[in-house]
């Protein structure tokens, strides 16, 4: 429940001109949006002033709305170096990219208050080590921690094998602690029991991009702007990447752009878009395969495809198949763009088969998906019929998790498909990719050992391991969860937690003891016995991961406590720079994993700094989108660490991968896949690397390949999800004034007021249906919640689809229940209910199948179904002080 008042600050200081100024970026959304620090001494009350010159901004106040005024959120008290001294974080007003009015959205602008402050909501963060003695998690030393951590780790690895030591980690969180953490998890301990954040499995969030040679975040953001048409899949960038709407696309439509989206809900960017000329495929839950290819086929059918494109761009069927030697095709991709399912003779072939499938018949796809004939037509057209003079439109597409975590391997497919006929590759106005979610944070410090894996799909294709079917079956002994909510985010969740309290909770080797031996040998018994140790690293004390099931918890050092490195949906790569003291003893996590590296006795673990971290890394980070290692080359050449020399960037950072000239600068790449950038004849010099992906496409090739995507290898399982009866789909996503579980939401007080619970969107219609109305508490539930329970081999083509996992007893069903506060409006598909995808205490994802794409290994997070009732009426109905239930579709 909410605060019952939140009373805003009236006041709040100005920085002197002498306040220190460091640069950095938020920490939240893709976009990564500027900002500058202003950092001053409490002492002795040095305040700024309200004329130019007695200020940190160099202006008069008060200022115009847009010039650099403070808002209360947008202040906080730190400590640094021992002192209390004030913070004021605010957008860069200079920056030349990313957020170039200076803005920022509401997560961004209110990123002071993410700052550790005793007196503020954030008092509850973790400051030393946690042990659980007794069923307490009580403070102990480092080293005692380390030490009980490191022995029973060695234990179980060698007692149990590589795979029973599982490790969930973020893959996003700084390359100097994703390095760090891949290097000890892949390279040294070798497990294959190993995945991030929102995957159950290490494998790629978009099968289809990879196959058809399309890295997720190939376009800058200016590419967006410049589209004359643009398609928008599973998100609207406003609610979830303000900045990349409102300072990039929304100029496009301003322009001119027509801009297409197709979700399920009409949110704040459809309304806009619609206002403007746009459209709205209203479409259903894992239908998106159906409405993707009925416009691919008016598009063929009306011979409107991009030939020249096509004709200079896209691989026939010996260029798909060449260029893997006599072997197996072991990789997911090399076997996916060579199986019968999947790969194509080149277009023609595509096209026929396309044109042979009749769910894809206009009128069928739009039966299926609840989308009107006319709007797909119009799609079409807008998408690719050229113009009277025979101009092509320049035609965008965008996809994200709405789209692509339902039909995972299918959706991605047809989307890419669809991008290649319209000529969206790597030319300005004319791209596909991810909008993205979190940030590209990812360094790999070892390769994952797919060979290790139990998971077989048929003809010898490996697959990673279902981490979460792997722990349910009892094979992780122990479980290293690092910034993450493990089970609130996966699918199936209230199942998981269930296991958890059986392998953890109530395992009879509780410690009990105060003695390290007798602590380490409780541990190793609990491991021995069929159990699970859990050791969890994190910023807070997470629900239930570490509050309920961690035996150890090692408190972590976040974005302002340490220099950090990371880039954004623009592959634009920046340094995050340290500007205040670390809560306690909180540790940055490259470091907890250099410990206990030690302690395990791995070599290469000897990091002084952070910056160590990131120039040993360097050298992996070649040939990837991220390629910042001639930064380093430069650096040094100068006689200057790599953050130093990020740091000179400032905001505006560099886009990668980064060349170095013959001159010693260095060079950013605006876009992959540029068909049009020409490269040095004589190749790279240097230490320079020239990727493929810098002027064409990831394949063997260069080209695209154009791949089938059957709605046959998903449709068993949608129809089994297709609600029953009273049966709603129950779908999620992101809210504007949240991110992600709200770790830091929760902790700011005008956020709580207004999202203090989760909600659930209803149609009037359906609403009505079941008696309930605005602010009423209602519970989402289901009796058939499908979860894979076995580890299969498969040999027949057949083994994985879902109904021959049905057929053959490989899925049990189970119950699940979440409450959540009614929010009745039309803004939601009749039939749908949409939910804040990760409030961790009413997990929406509890809903959704745990059965993942059997191709990707990825889970259809976005396809839950259940009943809805109303239970009683929220405290939230008949005040005004928290929570609105207004319409949110306005422009």
């Amino acid at each position: 429940m909410a605060t019952p008042y939140y009373v805003p600050e009236t006041s709040v200081p100005l920085p002197p001109p002498d306040a220190d100024v460091i640069t950095t970026a938020c920490d939240y959304c893709i976009v990564a949006c500027g900002y500058k620090v202003y950092r001053w001494p409490v002492a002795g009350g040095k305040n700024g002033g309200p004329l130019a010159d007695q200020n940190a901004f160099g202006v008069d106040f008060p200022v115009d709305p847009l010039g650099p005024w403070i808002a209360p959120n947008q202040h906080n008290v730190v400590l640094h170096k021992g002192e209390p001294h004030h913070i004021v974080i605010i957008p860069d007003k200079d920056t030349k990219h990313v957020n170039i009015d200076g803005d920022s959205s509401i997560r961004g602008g209110a990123i002071a208050k993410k700052a550790y402050n005793p007196q503020s909501p954030t008092r509850d963060r973790l400051k030393q080590p946690l042990l659980r003695m007794y069923g307490v998690l009580m403070p102990v030393p480092w080293d005692f921690a380390l030490d009980i951590a490191a022995e029973v780790s060695k234990h179980v690895i060698a007692k149990h094998g590589a795979n029973a030591y599982g490790v969930k980690t973020y893959s996003y969180q700084y390359m100097e602690n994703t390095y760090a953490i891949t290097k000890y998890a892949l390279r040294h301990i070798n497990t294959a029991n190993f995945t991030f954040h929102d995957t159950p499995s290490d494998v790629t969030s978009t099968p289809g991009f990879r196959d058809a040679g399309f890295d997720n975040f190939g376009p800058s953001y200016e590419d967006w702007r410049d589209a004359e048409t643009l398609l928008i899949c599973g998100t609207d960038p406003y609610e979830t990447k303000t900045i990349l709407f409102t300072q990039w696309i929304m100029r496009g439509i301003e322009n001119g752009q027509k801009a297409i989206f197709m979700v399920p809900r009409r949110t704040a960017g459809v309304a806009y878009a619609e206002k403007n000329g746009g459209l709205w495929l209203d479409v259903l839950p894992g239908t998106d395969l159906l409405v993707v290819n009925a416009i691919a086929r008016i598009i063929v059918e009306n011979g409107w495809e991009d030939s020249d494109w096509i004709q200079k761009w896209v691989n026939n069927k010996w260029e798909s198949s060449s260029g893997f030697g006599q072997g197996t095709r072991n990789t997911p991709w090399q076997w996916r763009t060579t199986w019968g399912k999947f790969q194509t003779a080149g277009f023609d072939d595509w096209k026929k088969w396309l044109l042979a499938q009749p769910e894809f018949e206009l009128d069928k796809a739009s039966e299926l998906s609840g989308v009107d004939p006319q709007k797909i037509r119009t799609a079409a057209e807008w998408m690719a019929k050229p113009r009277d003079g025979g101009a092509r439109p320049k035609t965008s597409i965008m996809i994200e998790k709405g789209f692509y975590w339902s039909n995972n391997t299918g959706n991605t497919q047809a989307i890419s498909a669809l991008g290649i006929i319209v000529g969206a590759g790597g030319r300005p106005g004319q791209v596909i990719a991810r909008a993205g979610g979190h940030q590209r944070g990812g360094l790999r410090g070892g390769k994952y050992p797919r060979n290790k894996s139990p998971e077989k799909l048929p003809g010898r294709r490996r697959r990673a391991i279902d981490t979460d079917r792997y722990m349910v079956a009892g094979h992780t002994r122990l479980a290293h969860v690092i910034g993450n909510t493990w089970i609130q985010s996966m699918c199936g969740s209230q199942g998981l937690a269930k296991r958890f309290d059986e392998l953890v909770v109530a395992n009879p080797h509780q410690i009990r003891s105060f003695d390290k031996q007798d602590i380490i040998d409780t541990l190793k018994a609990r491991a021995d016995s069929g159990g699970m140790v859990v050791i969890n690293q994190e910023i807070y004390l997470v629900d239930p991961i570490g509050n309920r099931y961690a035996d150890i918890v090692f408190p972590a050092a976040t974005w302002g406590e340490e220099t950090f490195t990371r880039a954004n949906g623009e592959r634009r790569i920046r340094l995050y720079q340290k500007f205040y003291d670390a809560p306690g003893e909180a540790k940055p996590d490259w470091w907890i994993i250099a410990q206990l590296g030690k302690r395990m006795g791995f070599d290469g673990f000897d990091w002084k700094d952070s910056n160590d971290v990131l120039e040993e890394g360097s050298r992996f980070s070649r040939g990837s989108r991220k390629d910042f290692h001639m930064v380093k080359v430069a650096a040094h050449r100068e006689g200057k660490t790599l953050h130093q020399k990020l740091a000179e960037f400032g905001t505006n950072g560099i886009q990668g991968p980064v060349m170095m000239l013959a001159d010693g600068s260095l060079e950013g790449t605006k876009r992959l896949h540029d068909v049009n950038r020409k490269l040095p004849d004589a190749g790279p010099a240097g230490q320079n690397m020239f990727n493929k992906k810098l002027t064409h496409f990831n394949s063997q090739t260069g080209k695209c390949n154009i791949q089938k995507s059957p709605w046959s290898l998903f449709s068993d399982y949608w129809e089994w999800m297709r609600p029953k009866g009273d049966e709603l789909w129950c779908t999620s996503g992101r809210i504007n004034e949240r991110w992600q579980s709200g770790f830091d939401d929760r902790r700011r007080p005008y956020i709580v007021q207004r999202w203090p619970e989760n909600w659930v969107e209803l149609h009037p219609d359906d609403a009505k249906a079941r008696g309930i109305e605005n602010g009423d508490y209602v519970m989402l539930f289901s009796d058939r919640i499908p979860s894979q329970k076995d580890t299969i081999l498969g040999v027949e083509g057949d083994d994985f689809q879902f109904g021959s996992l049905m057929k053959n007893g490989h899925i049990e069903l189970s119950k699940a229940s979440i409450t959540a506060v009614a929010i009745v409006t039309p803004a939601i598909k009749k039939g749908v209910a949409y939910m804040d995808f990760l409030h961790t205490s009413q997990p929406a994802n509890a809903l959704a199948g745990r059965v993942v794409d059997w191709i990707s290994g990825n889970y259809n997070y976005k396809m839950g179904v259940g009943k809805v009732k109303k239970i009683g009426v929220s405290p939230y109905k008949d005040t005004f002080r928290s929570m609105s239930f207004a319409r949110r579709d306005i422009a």
